[in-house]
């Protein structure tokens, strides 16, 4: 009698075989968005990585992938991935550095983000834009772009066409920052030191920031981005204040488990906000960070971008536009107002 050993198929794990397809594709894009930074330096990645998701679920042939076998993958990109990166944006953050601006600086930013959430919320709501659309573009608008859609969807448990929504207007407002602010900065009369606290209180994204403030010196790179991490500071009580005031209707749609207050994702944020400013980091492990952080919302950004459908925005689409452009124009005076008082 003999044996004969039965050899099985190597399969993939179905998590695999479900998300694979979309993860490829996602790095695909982050990899395509780094090149076109490296051709155009002026187009940010994580712009351009948005761009090319809603590029992707458009473009013929490509979109039947993107809505069917990738859509799995794509949509993990866009939830999992997004809330890794922001756990790392604390990497960013010294308290020490944000409060060396000074209590008035603080005070004003305080300001800029308080008049700019709920002046977009509430003008959202009475433009009548569907679901969670004003919220989570007023998040945008008003904390740190989409990194900050990313976290209130999650917190608000959001459908991914309304972050993807929000997220495609407040990357189109912020890439037109890039190209007005630096035109105003001499006819407004702001000096190097005010124009860079202009941009950090005024502009939507971090890489939004630092394009555009690098166009007015060191100083001015300096000072944006010490304003925006400030303004990213108030990204977990933000989210938290979110969580609270939803809870109920998250607790109607979560399956099983009670759904906490703070989203793990931002108590790892905060977490590795106080080890930054208590401790320390190397600055091998705070570069390393960053490039993960970076390629981390890159792909969440794709996969977001990817979730644009263009035909239902535009049924939306003016009254997206109006609140849009009145949200740009309010936080940038807002914040032009706030620089001059505590210059």
């Amino acid at each position: 009698m003999t044996l004969r050993a039965t050899a099985r198929p190597v399969t993939a794990p179905p998590a695999f075989r479900r998300n694979g397809p979309g993860l490829a594709l996602a790095a695909a894009g982050v990899a395509t968005a780094w090149g076109v930074h490296a051709v155009l330096p002026a187009v940010p990645r994580l712009t351009a990585a948005v761009a090319l998701g809603i590029a992707a679920a458009h473009l013929p042939g490509l979109r039947t992938v993107v809505r069917g076998p990738a859509r799995p993958g794509l949509s993990l990109a866009g939830r999992r991935l997004m809330r890794i990166g922001i756990v790392l944006l604390g990497c960013k953050l010294s308290l020490h550095d944000v409060l060396g601006l000074g209590w008035a600086t603080v005070a004003m930013v305080l300001a800029v983000v308080a008049a700019t959430f709920a002046g977009t919320l509430w003008l959202g709501r009475r433009l009548g834009l569907p679901g969670d659309q004003p919220l989570l573009i007023a998040a945008g608008y008003s904390i740190c772009g989409a990194s900050a859609i990313g976290a209130v969807s999650e917190a608000a448990g959001s459908e991914e066409e309304d972050a993807a929504t929000a997220v495609a207007l407040v990357t189109l407002c912020g890439t037109l920052a890039i190209a007005v602010l630096p035109l105003l900065h001499q006819p407004l009369g702001l000096d190097p030191a005010g124009f860079g606290r202009w941009v950090g209180a005024g502009v939507h994204d971090v890489g939004q920031v630092v394009a555009t403030a690098q166009t007015g010196g060191p100083v001015a790179l300096r000072e944006a981005v010490l304003v925006k991490l400030m303004r990213v500071t108030l990204l977990a009580p933000l989210v938290a204040g979110v969580g609270v005031a939803l809870r109920e209707r998250r607790r109607a749609t979560a399956a099983v488990r009670k759904p906490p207050v703070v989203p793990l994702f931002v108590a790892g944020f905060l977490l590795v906000v106080v080890v930054r400013s208590v401790f320390g980091l190397p600055d091998g492990v705070l570069d390393g960070a960053q490039q993960a952080q970076e390629l981390l919302l890159a792909a969440a950004l794709f996969g977001l971008g990817s979730a644009v459908h263009l035909p239902t925005l535009a049924r939306t689409g003016g009254r997206v536009a109006a609140l849009g452009l009145a949200s740009w124009v309010m936080i940038a005076g807002v914040s032009y107002a706030g620089v001059l008082l505590t210059g």
